[in-house]
């Protein structure tokens, strides 16, 4: 029988779990013991199944809970944990696996066609994605067998509901009476923060010497030290500050006008506008004017360029510019 076995390294942090494969000593360094302890029962049973020739037969409650170890060990947010967690479960209630050999092709086209009863594609595709990558960490731990795959459906695409100059220069003189509104629709429009982000924002974040704003992206659990600002937003900032009363620490006291929002989108004739509408608007705008995708993906700090064409920028302006461009009074 192969064995594995847990030890400390002198000065090292941490636990290691040490075993012998190939001929070769490897080993993996874990945060506790415990852990540490896990990981050798879960590896001694890996070298003693048919001698690697095989996938391992390992229950399903220990093989979603081990999965749930490598995600916290990988430094995952707990948001990010839970939505993969959570399809694992949607799959254990609608296939009801009680071993990893039960995870087949079958089994898996059978979770996609319930499930797609259940909710829309985008949703859909959301935990098709998670459970690639769930079938990718199970076939590097030989749990499953190779080849195993799903692939996303087709998902009709919606037009991006982005305002031009003139409609954005509308729906600020709609809300000049509410200035943290207006404020907040010029944040909008100029920087493509999200709602909360901007809701997000202190005083102190403000650089007014140097056209920038310390903002932190709370969906991704990072900040962007810098981030530039127009001059002439800034100034309508250094405006609004001054009136602030002293010990004010968050840019907005208020909470977001919800009924004055509404308001306005219903006299601007636009009733389906959401707020987040705006960030989309932004990076219309900047498409518009020439700026590259990865400029204005970095600006919206979206993880691929992808996201940014398809779903943030509305391409018809942009399409219609390039026409534009061709000499066709030449020709007529």
């Amino acid at each position: 029988m192969k064995k594995s076995w847990v030890y400390k390294r002198k000065g090292v942090k941490g636990w290691w779990t040490g075993w012998y494969e190939g001929g070769k000593r490897k080993a993996k360094a874990l945060p506790t013991k415990a852990l540490a302890e896990h990981f050798r029962n879960i590896k001694y049973t890996q070298l003693n199944s048919d001698v690697f020739t095989s996938v391992v037969d390992f229950d399903w409650a220990q093989m979603r809970n081990e999965y749930h170890h490598a995600k916290q060990i990988e430094g995952l947010q707990d948001v990010s944990i839970y939505e993969a967690l959570l399809t694992l479960r949607h799959f254990e209630r609608l296939v009801g696996p009680s071993s990893s050999r039960q995870i087949t092709q079958q089994s898996l086209d059978t979770f996609i066609l319930e499930r797609g009863k259940e909710v829309k594609k985008g949703t859909l595709n959301k935990d098709i994605r998670n459970m690639n990558t769930f079938l990718n960490w199970a076939v590097r731990n030989r749990y499953v067998a190779a080849g195993l795959e799903i692939k996303k459906v087709k998902v009709s695409q919606k037009p991006v509901i982005a305002l031009s100059p003139q409609q954005v220069q509308d729906r600020i003189r709609l809300v000049s009476q509410h200035s943290t509104l207006r404020l907040r629709i010029l944040l909008a429009v100029t920087t493509g923060l999200r709602r909360d982000n901007i809701e997000a924002i202190r005083i102190g974040d403000i650089h007014f010497d140097r056209n920038t704003i310390t903002t932190r992206n709370r969906k991704a659990k990072k900040s962007m030290a810098e981030r530039p600002v127009p001059e002439q937003i800034v100034a309508e900032l250094s405006n609004y500050v001054a009136t602030l009363p002293d010990g004010q620490q968050l840019l907005f006291p208020d909470r977001f006008p919800e009924k004055r929002w509404k308001k306005m989108r219903c006299k601007a004739g636009l009733p389906d506008l959401k707020f987040h509408d705006l960030r989309k608007t932004f990076a219309s705008l900047l498409a518009q004017r020439g700026v590259s995708t990865a400029v204005t993906q970095r600006l919206l700090e979206h993880s691929t360029a992808q996201l940014t064409n398809r779903v943030y920028t509305n391409v018809d302006p942009v399409l219609r510019q390039a026409i534009n461009l061709l000499p066709v009074a030449e020709w007529v």
